[in-house]
């Protein structure tokens, strides 16, 4: 069963005044944005939000080359199926590769948050054909163990709450400035009902906090094949996440062979997209204006 999102839902969304597009994908539809020309950026977006994430962040980096912002199946625009079975790492990696290769996306950057970090490696690591470089913002690949106790408790109320669990509500307790309730409304916008939950609900047990995990192998690969990774990769952080702090930062910079690590952005939480949307696409617009990332 899929539950597909009405899509007046997306009606008059403060700041997000981009045009819809869309990719079949097995019968399912996957939303993507896709502004401007030139070398592709690839936002890739985490738990819970969707490409309205990256909203204040595509402008300045319109400036560097064509965006493109998809949302995950489960999230955003996209369709959300409802069988929780559904949902693992392999297909939420499987589902992005294949949008790079049916735009034929080339000499791609990606832009890494959250478990858009997992997702986004992967693809470069496997797919050096299309992906040329990273920006790794707040994430971590993960080994098979828990990140952290408040992880841990992060998780544990994601499944207490359930489908009553509120993406808008999540995002603002996860920011250091104030969210408007217009702008929580519309992280909410995409999950009206509870059977459109579950992606969402089933982002946080993809997770490996064991060995036997279904996801850990693969996260072990790929943090391995990051090590080997000819890329270049730019890093940084925000300074206030209770998650994936400064010194996550510095562990995940120094598997990259070839990575430039920034300091941290101030006065930004988690979601360092919604705290300081514009400073992130202008320090990623730079990066990749500058000769030596290029």
């Amino acid at each position: 069963m899929i539950y597909r999102t009405p899509e007046d839902r997306f009606d008059g969304l403060p700041g997000y005044p981009f045009e819809p597009h869309y990719l079949e994908h097995d019968g399912l539809r996957m939303h993507y944005v896709d502004e401007g020309s030139g070398a592709p950026v690839l936002l890739l977006h985490g738990e819970p939000t969707w490409s309205y994430l990256y909203r204040k962040t595509i402008p300045p980096l319109l400036e560097a080359g064509r965006v493109v912002a998809p949302d995950y199946f489960g999230f955003g625009r996209s369709d959300k199926p409802v069988e929780r079975d559904w949902y693992s790492f392999d297909r939420h990696t499987e589902s992005i590769e294949r949008l790079a290769d049916e735009l034929d996306l080339r000499d791609v950057t990606v832009v890494v948050q959250d478990w858009g970090g997992p997702i986004g490696c992967r693809l470069a690591v496997e797919r050096p054909d299309r992906i040329a470089r990273l920006v790794v913002l707040n994430t971590g690949l993960y080994s098979g163990r828990p990140p952290s106790d408040e992880w841990l408790r992060f998780r544990d109320f994601v499944r207490r709450v359930g489908t009553d669990l509120r993406p808008g509500q999540l995002v603002r307790i996860s920011c250091v400035k104030e969210v408007p309730d217009d702008v929580v409304a519309a992280y909410d916008a995409p999950h009206p009902t509870p059977e459109s939950m579950t992606g969402p609900l089933m982002f946080p047990e993809l997770v490996p906090t064991e060995p036997d995990h279904p996801s850990a192998a693969a996260m072990l690969e790929v943090r391995e094949a990051m090590k080997r990774w000819e890329g270049r990769a730019l890093v940084f952080f925000s300074d206030s996440d209770t998650i994936f702090s400064p010194r996550v930062a510095e562990r995940i910079a120094e598997l990259f062979p070839n990575a430039e690590l920034q300091k941290p952005v101030e006065g930004a939480g988690h979601f360092l997209q919604e705290d300081a949307g514009e400073e992130v696409g202008a320090r990623i617009a730079a990066w990749l204006q500058t000769s030596e990332s290029v």
